[in-house]
Order: structure tokens, then C-alpha cells, then sequence
């Protein structure tokens, strides 16, 4: 279940809340506008702590507001806060996430990642569509501008399945699982993985909506774990479910409420 655990930290922000991390000067006079950091959606790539770096794992990211509040995915859970900045060093307060568990590979990286934010102040770079936040001890997270995926075209890797209900529970897939649907307007049709069996069927867009076929997979068997993935996969399908697109997360909702999260391929 996705619950909300407030922490009463201040502990270093993703990102800074102004767009101002310093001024370049070029020659002897001018001096570059800053860069901005607030609006922009920023794709956590890496954390490197004490000269080892690990990669993130799809959709962890930040974005901050211009009001100042922080979302984002921490590489398992969602998280949120308030942001403050002060010249180029970053804090965040009222932090809170959700507690679904992962599979290893993904916790691992979220523990690093904030071991590493809540060592102290963040010291904020951005160059292009780099950031780099870098905290006292010399500890780097690195992030990196990422546009809106479409809803067409783009391979959407599934992250999470959620069931039904309010007390529905949220679960990773399996860490094997590489489940992943791409959508292709022109054949009106979606295919990919499902964890284990391919899958191909009709889907027809409307507003806010998706009509998927009967799916046609192949046979293969596979361990228990990725089966009982594909199969609340495949009842999607036969279906008329909700789409939530917001920037490179997809969000599918079946008529009994189930979810199913999937991030834009890096």
C-alpha cells in the first residue's frame, strides 16, 4: 500500500528551488544568465559515494516547483517535500515517500541515495542539462534534463503493480521481470513483454482512456514469481482502462482499480 511517512528531517534538497546556482563569467565583464532549475523534470543517473558510483534504476527523478514543493521517485518510492534555497546550497524539509518494497537492486540504490542527500548541505551545479548536487564530503548525485515522453512510441517499462481497493497493495515486479508495452498508433495496436510472454493487441486511445484487445502471447513458462506478474498484466487486457501520462510515468487503471506503473525507457 502506498502510505505516506512524514519525517521531520531537514535534510539536503534534490534540487535547488531558484534558478540560481551561481553565475559564469565569460572574459573579463559578462556574466551568463543562470540556469533554471525549478519546472524542469531532472533524471537521477547516478550517486557516487566514496569513489563508487551505482546507476539509478528507471524513473527515479526530482522535479521542483516554483511554489517551492518537491516530487519525485527515488528509484522505489515516490517521494515529496518543501524545498528551500540558499545561494547554491539546497536543503529539504517536511520530507514524506511511500513504503513499497523493492526488489534489492532498486532499495540498494534508494538507501544510498539518501544516505547521501541527508549527509548535509548540497552544493548545486548545472551545466546544459547536467546537474550535478555534490554534498561536503565530496559525494555526488548526478541528473540530467529529461523531456516528456509520448504516449506513442516510447517503451514504457513497468515498475509497479498495484491492486485494487483502498488498501490496495503496491509490489515491484520481479527483478527479471522487463516487463515493458510500447503503443503504435499507426496499427492502432500495443506489443512487448510481459514479463515472461510476449504480447500484441488492439488498443484504441480516446480521451483519457485505452480499449485494449484480446491479447495474443507466446507460451514459455517461467518461475512462479514472473507468472503471477503476467497475470495481473494480462487482466488489463479484454478491458477499457484509465491513462494518467504526467511527463515520463504512465500510469494504467483497470475498472476494479487496479494500477499499473510503467517509466519511459532511459
Amino acid at each position: 500500500m502506498y502510505r505516506h511517512k512524514r519525517l521531520t528531517l531537514t535534510v539536503a534538497a534534490l534540487v535547488p528551488l531558484a534558478a540560481a546556482c551561481g553565475t559564469e563569467k565569460t572574459g573579463s565583464s559578462s556574466v551568463a544568465e543562470p540556469q533554471p532549475l525549478t519546472g524542469v523534470h531532472w533524471n537521477i543517473d547516478s550517486v557516487t559515494v566514496d569513489g563508487t558510483t551505482k546507476d539509478a534504476p528507471a524513473g527515479a527523478h526530482v522535479t521542483i516547483g516554483k511554489d517551492g514543493k518537491a516530487d519525485g521517485n527515488y528509484g522505489c518510492n515516490d517521494f515529496g517535500a518543501q524545498a528551500d534555497l540558499e545561494g547554491d546550497r539546497v536543503r529539504l524539509d517536511d520530507v514524506f515517500s511511500t513504503e513499497m518494497a523493492c526488489e534489492d537492486a532498486p532499495m540498494a540504490f534508494e538507501n544510498t541515495l539518501a544516505t547521501t542527500l541527508a549527509g548535509g548541505e548540497l552544493t548545486t551545479k548545472v551545466s546544459g542539462d547536467r546537474l550535478t548536487l555534490t554534498t561536503g564530503d565530496g559525494d555526488t548525485v548526478h541528473l540530467t534534463k529529461e523531456r516528456p515522453a509520448e504516449l506513442y512510441g516510447t517503451k514504457w517499462t513497468v515498475t509497479a503493480l498495484g491492486a485494487g481497493g483502498a488498501d490496495g497493495v503496491a509490489q515491484s515486479l520481479p527483478e527479471k521481470a522487463e516487463a515493458h508495452l510500447t503503443f503504435d498508433r499507426a496499427a492502432g495496436e500495443v506489443g512487448g513483454s510481459l514479463g515472461c510472454n510476449k504480447v500484441n493487441a488492439k488498443a484504441t486511445v480516446g480521451d483519457g482512456h485505452i480499449t485494449l484487445g484480446t491479447p495474443a502471447t507466446t507460451r514459455m513458462m517461467c518461475d512462479a514469481s514472473l507468472m503471477d506478474a503476467e497475470k495481473s498484466l494480462l487482466r488489463l487486457f479484454d478491458s477499457k482502462v484509465d491513462y494518467r501520462l504526467d511527463h515520463r510515468t504512465l500510469t494504467l487503471t483497470s475498472e476494479n482499480g487496479e494500477t499499473v506503473t510503467a517509466v519511459a525507457g532511459k
